[in-house]
């Protein structure tokens, strides 16, 4: 159990710590990774900055995750969403899509991206269920040229972490219990990170 997110952050940048020295670029998942992802790289002297997916919830059940959209466009759809008409799984893809194009402007107004190509990419949540949301991010991360591609996160079930560590180099996962229901419950405080808070630790300097 994590008191909080910080709290995990602070472990995962211990068990990283290697990383130090090498310019590593954290990328978080927006919004509860990013106070996560601005700790870490504080403590490895890295880039941060964000890697927008959004999960496609299910048709009338919007908490269960049928795939996952990139900001690039990139699709990636579950064995789940076979489940549900095509009507419905595009117009979800088009909602996500267009509120991923929003936060960019938001989060970043002022720059560009910054480019994960020869870096040392570091992808941090605070915790993955079915691992969708991560894999699109790693999958999209991929296809522009990192040196190295690490996946972090506080909780993970163990076959989600097995899935993840086909498409990272290295999956580093702080808590893989088997009786995994929901990333909420591994942290005693799991409060909603807004929409300010994320804006203001983007533009804030190594600490």
């Amino acid at each position: 159990m994590f008191r909080d997110r910080l709290d995990a952050a602070e472990r995962l940048a211990r068990r990283l710590s290697h990383l130090k020295g090498h310019d590593p670029l954290i990328l978080a998942i927006p919004r509860g990774a990013v106070p996560m992802g601005r700790l870490i790289a504080d403590a490895l002297e890295g880039d941060l900055d964000v890697v927008l997916v959004r999960k496609l919830g299910a048709p009338g059940n919007p908490e269960f995750a049928i795939g996952a959209v990139s900001e690039d466009g990139s699709v990636a759809l579950e064995e789940t969403a076979r489940r549900y008409r095509e009507e419905a799984v595009t117009r979800e893809t088009e909602r996500q899509r267009a509120l991923l194009e929003e936060r960019r402007r938001r989060y970043t107004p002022v720059r560009a991206p910054i480019d994960p190509k020869g870096r040392i990419v570091v992808v941090v949540d605070d915790g993955s269920a079915t691992g969708a949301t991560m894999a699109a991010a790693l999958s999209t991360l991929r296809s522009r040229g990192p040196k190295t591609l690490i996946a972090a996160m506080g909780a993970a079930p163990p076959d989600t972490v097995a899935r993840l560590e086909a498409l990272a180099d290295e999956v580093v996962c702080l808590e893989t219990p088997w009786n995994f229901q929901a990333v909420g419950q591994f942290f005693a405080d799991f409060g909603q990170v807004e929409d300010e808070e994320v804006i203001a630790l983007l533009g804030s300097e190594h600490g």
